[in-house]
């Protein structure tokens, strides 16, 4: 059953949440060139978002503000049957990773903005190297490319406010039953206080195949070890996330295990807004552990795109449209960002 949104103010809640993840949505469509409209180009998608929050030159076009941070992971074994990856498999993986918060402006509030993420490059010592982009909702709101777009209109600031509209937020959900999954966790989603104690799931699943060939489904989490504990109600401090993380590493390292969830027969395994039961086996791959934080923007995280689909033997995509559309996207804000000189424009 799909739960309807109670109230304007649930509405702009969830808008909050499904535009920051999807705030690149369209600029997937367009790069993929799965919406075909006339005169409708990556490049204008982008020059869209940016106008909605300002141009910031230099800074990623979506989860702009964020810091770059490092460490290892550490393989339990126990994926080794599952994938020939050798990520799974050696020991102690080197990682440069970075935490960011939703949306396109640099200068947000952290504590404003619900959508967190984490990205991570590991770099195996067979020389391959794997790159995964992860965020804090379990699944997206839409299925493709055409619903991202609708979304991105759906969550547009409305004239006078700078608010979405409710009512277009409305008609939106209504159209997307797909959306039933996403809204019932944003609808009920507590954030936490810290980016160390939040969970980052894949969204988009992936292929891991072992050493005869066979394939099997997976989606995976990096689960904190650190416990929960909610977001004070009241945050003055801007920084609030960073300062945090900051504080935290200078005590002792992060810690997270990543999951990988099994998908069985029938589990929508190309459908990113389908959530799959509960009940569906795990396995505990190891753990990641951040013990080192970069200055904001800076570090060995700055000129990495972290394309989901930069894989290594052993792990391979599905056919979800939202990876390809994804890693065209991310292409084109990398190379918009690398012409930019960082800052260069003014603060709001």
């Amino acid at each position: 059953m799909n739960t309807p949104l109670q109230g304007s103010a649930k509405a702009l809640r969830l808008a909050a949440i499904a535009a920051t993840v999807a705030a690149l949505g369209a600029g997937f469509a367009y790069a993929a060139g799965w919406i075909g409209r006339p005169g409708l180009t990556p490049q204008r998608i982008i020059d869209t978002f940016e106008a909605q929050a300002g141009h910031h030159p230099g800074y990623r076009k979506n989860h702009a503000k964020g810091l770059c941070v490092s460490g290892w992971f550490e393989s339990s074994g126990q994926a080794q049957a599952l994938s020939t990856a050798r990520v799974f498999s050696q020991a102690r993986v080197p990682v440069i990773g970075r935490f960011a918060i939703g949306g396109a402006n640099p200068y947000s509030p952290d504590a404003g903005v619900p959508t967190r993420s984490l990205a991570v490059q590991f770099s195996s010592d067979d020389g391959q190297v794997w790159r995964t982009g992860m965020n804090n909702p379990p699944v997206l709101a839409v299925s493709d490319p055409q619903g991202f777009y609708d979304l991105v209109l759906a969550s547009g600031p409305a004239p006078g406010t700078g608010k979405p509209d409710p009512a277009k937020l409305q008609a939106f959900f209504a159209a997307h039953p797909e959306s039933a999954a996403f809204r019932q966790w944003a609808g009920s989603a507590k954030p936490s206080d810290s980016f160390a104690n939040t969970d980052y799931n894949s969204l988009n699943a992936f292929y891991l195949v072992d050493a005869q060939g066979k394939r099997q489904a997976v989606r995976w989490r990096m689960v904190a070890q650190t416990p929960f504990s909610p977001l004070p109600a009241k945050v003055e401090d801007n920084l609030y996330l960073q300062h945090d993380l900051q504080h935290r590493l200078n005590q002792a390292p992060l810690r997270w295990t990543l999951r990988l969830t099994l998908a069985e027969p029938g589990d929508a395994v190309d459908d990113p807004a389908s959530q799959w039961p509960e009940t569906r086996r795990s396995v505990d791959a190891g753990t990641l552990v951040i013990d080192q934080v970069d200055a904001p923007e800076q570090g060995a995280c700055r000129d990495l795109n972290f394309d989901p689909l930069i894989l290594p033997d052993g792990i391979q995509p599905s056919a979800d449209p939202i990876l390809a559309a994804r890693s065209a996207a991310y292409s084109e804000s990398f190379n918009r960002r690398s012409r930019e000189t960082l800052g260069a424009g003014a603060r709001p």
